[in-house]
């Protein structure tokens, strides 16, 4: 069932709705109608408050977990009060503070992504998420080690120093002085190039052939530049902090859904997919409960917005998971304002 617009309920609906939004979302409870007859200044009987309750219920907006207890908004019923009827509550001076302290650090970048993701988890309590900018090494030297008649060892070197190693087949015909003559071929032609970049020169050399070089040399350079281009590509690099921020004393009675979280947390691959379709956009994006697959059985929300980079594009995406019952007025601007400090840290 659609759900129907903010503007085509009654205003007693409407009352009464946020009110029971507002009130589990600070609990975690289902409300009934008498606790909101004493809290709301709806001036309602409690008999009235049930028939509206009733009514929002069969909207598919609210349910009762219980036959005896109050009411709590479905997922549905979430997604209505966040899109259109959630009063959004600017982050303290207290909170902008924490959230900007490491645009002052320096340090390395990924140092100040974790600690930024640290300080959104503790003030959101939730699990903090940031989608680390894709890093292209750059080339400094590529050199291949013989391990087999069939196999070596590619290193590659990167200009800032760092090292990687793969083991990759050799094609038919390779011998210990090609692997020689292909390492001093591509250190010497496309080094200070990105690994794309040295794809792309390499296939434009080829085709003009100007590549001075027989066929197994030339499989050989494009197997060692491909196992990483692939390898990056596939490798989500995630940072997840304050998982502890999950199981707290709301969680007691849940923590079936807890364990299926912090199962779910594990699994970052799935998760960086789920933050790759946020990058698209401006604004802050969420995604409550089922409306994700991916946490459809732990019943978790998750609010992601992307940040950029020098010039202009988006770089990663930045955001909490936590329970469907979050306060989302008062997370959702903490999440952007966060996204808008990495986007001045990454400039």
């Amino acid at each position: 069932m659609a759900n129907p617009p903010v503007n085509e309920m009654t205003d007693r609906a409407r009352d009464v709705f946020r009110v029971v939004v507002e009130s589990y979302l600070g609990s975690g409870a289902p409300v009934g109608s008498r606790t909101i007859s004493k809290l709301s200044g709806l001036n309602l009987s409690p008999a009235s408050i049930r028939n509206v309750m009733q009514d929002l219920e069969e909207l598919g907006l609210l349910a009762a977990p219980h036959t005896s207890a109050g009411r709590m908004p479905t997922e549905s019923g979430l997604r209505l009060f966040v899109d259109g009827m959630m009063q959004a509550t600017e982050p303290s001076v207290e909170e902008r503070a924490a959230i900007e302290r490491r645009l002052e650090a320096g340090g390395p970048i990924e140092e100040a992504l974790s600690a930024t993701t640290a300080a959104l988890s503790g003030l959101s309590a939730c699990a903090g998420i940031v989608l680390v900018p894709k890093h292209e090494p750059v080339l400094r030297q590529l050199g291949f080690v013989p391990l087999s008649r069939d196999q070596a060892l590619a290193v590659l070197v990167g200009h800032d120093g760092s090292v990687e190693n793969r083991v990759i087949d050799l094609p038919e015909g390779v011998t210990p002085s090609t692997l020689v003559e292909v390492g001093n071929y591509i250190s010497d032609r496309l080094a200070g190039l990105t690994l794309p970049q040295a794809q792309a020169r390499m296939a434009a050399e080829l085709s003009a052939g100007r590549a001075a070089l027989d066929r197994a040399s030339r499989e050989l350079v494009a197997r060692g530049l491909a196992v990483w281009t692939a390898d990056g590509s596939n490798r989500p690099v995630l940072i997840v902090r304050g998982q502890a921020n999950l199981i707290d004393a709301a969680a007691a009675d849940d923590l079936e859904r807890i364990r299926q979280l912090l199962d779910e947390l594990d699994g970052k691959e799935e998760i960086a997919r789920l933050l790759e379709s946020a990058r698209t956009g401006s604004a802050t994006k969420i995604f409550i409960g089922s409306e994700n697959k991916l946490f459809a059985l732990s019943g978790s929300s998750v609010i992601a917005a992307p940040y950029r980079g020098r010039d202009g594009r988006v770089v990663g995406v930045v955001g909490v998971i936590g329970p469907t019952r979050l306060n989302y007025a008062r997370i959702v601007p903490m999440v952007d304002l966060t996204a808008q400090t990495l986007s001045r840290l990454m400039a």
